[in-house]
């Protein structure tokens, strides 16, 4: 499905391709995908084409709840090493699953956040026995991307720290409801971690007070409102749509 705002009430189909409003590269940007691999892939190749001159903006959680945790590393270390122009970010996930190599209570707190779906994908049973590759892969992902017109981070923003860019437990963790854009230089946020409803999306497009929650819950296919990827084109703020084509796992 394609919405450009203003949109008339009947969506335009989602086998329609993306087009540039003008010779800009495209930009955009997809949020938690969770393991949610194949949906990933479709809405990258057959709903917005990305092409080689394209910017794409990932906002972290592409691991646990999800089937295809390895398989949607391995989609996007595959973008990148064809010369696409991906822009990965660290989630709370990649996080949690980092620290649970570590630390048992760490371990304990991943699995009952869905690091068990993660491990089921690798084929194995513990945090450790993840190929080394994947877990210097999510270690190397930086907090957040400054862009001049948008602040594109994982879950959140604390405009009370003394240094907001350097706070990455908010920028992984908060759950951020309103925003300073003076404190931005009248940038928009843009960030994930927190599933609405499509409609809820939508309405923050229209209303631009400065955030976007793009999070539709991939993973809760079957929720009404609910359980589709979603990439918005930053350019024209047109939102696109891959309804879940894997197995939901809750």
């Amino acid at each position: 499905m394609i919405w450009p705002f203003k949109r008339k009430p009947t969506a335009t189909p989602a086998s329609q391709k993306a087009a540039p409003p003008d010779s800009s590269p495209r930009r955009f940007v997809i949020p938690d995908i969770h393991g949610c691999a194949l949906t990933l892939e479709a809405l990258v190749e057959e709903v917005i084409s990305l092409g080689k001159e394209d910017d794409l903006y990932l906002l972290g959680d592409y691991i646990d709840r999800g089937p295809r945790s390895r398989e949607a590393l391995d989609y996007i270390m595959k973008l990148i090493e064809e010369g696409y122009r991906v822009f990965p970010l660290r989630g709370n996930h990649e996080e949690m699953f980092l620290n649970a190599c570590t630390d048992r209570d760490h371990y304990r707190i991943w699995i009952l956040n869905g690091g068990y779906a993660a491990l089921d994908s690798f084929g194995v049973e513990d945090a450790c026995e993840v190929p080394i590759s994947y877990r210097r892969f999510c270690s190397e992902l930086p907090y957040y991307h400054l862009l001049d017109d948008y602040l594109l981070v994982h879950a959140g923003f604390n405009f009370e720290a003394e240094d907001p860019y350097a706070d990455t437990q908010s920028l992984l963790w908060d759950r951020t409801r309103s925003v300073n854009r003076e404190l931005l230089g009248g940038r928009t946020m843009v960030c994930g971690h927190t599933p609405h409803h499509l409609r809820h999306i939508e309405r923050m497009l229209k209303r631009d007070h400065g955030l976007i929650i793009l999070d539709n819950g991939c993973f809760l296919a079957g929720r009404k409102g609910m359980g589709s990827l979603l990439a918005l084109e930053l350019n024209s703020r047109t939102l696109f749509s891959q309804a879940n084509i894997d197995i939901a796992v809750r």
